[in-house]
């Protein structure tokens, strides 16, 4: 009988943690959030910060998810909920200004 070699899989370095990884808490507020914990552009700790959107020089404070690159909004639709109880959401477009209200 011949002997094979004995194949060991190739060792894989683990990625480095840079600073970049670990985005640091700064003043601009980001480009899309949302208050919906389903969304996946929720994040908790810069809604308990405190997020005020000033949207066509008005400040609004019925706002559930906005979006600063694309220029929109979504707020509450009266009491209208879904049917699995959200309420829906209109979309309006137009400059939206994030800023932290601490």
């Amino acid at each position: 009988m011949t002997e094979e070699p004995e194949i060991t899989p190739p060792e894989v370095a683990a990625p480095e943690i840079t600073s970049e990884a670990t985005p640091a808490i700064t003043d601009t507020p980001p480009d899309r959030l949302a208050a919906n914990p389903r969304s996946p552009f929720y994040d908790g700790d810069l809604l308990e910060r405190g997020v005020g959107i000033v949207f066509d020089g008005v400040e609004r404070t019925n706002v559930d998810e906005y979006c600063v690159s694309e220029g929109w909004v979504k707020v509450a639709a009266g009491k209208s909920k879904d049917r699995f109880g959200m309420p829906l959401t209109i979309k309006l477009k137009g400059k939206v200004e994030p800023y932290f209200r601490s």
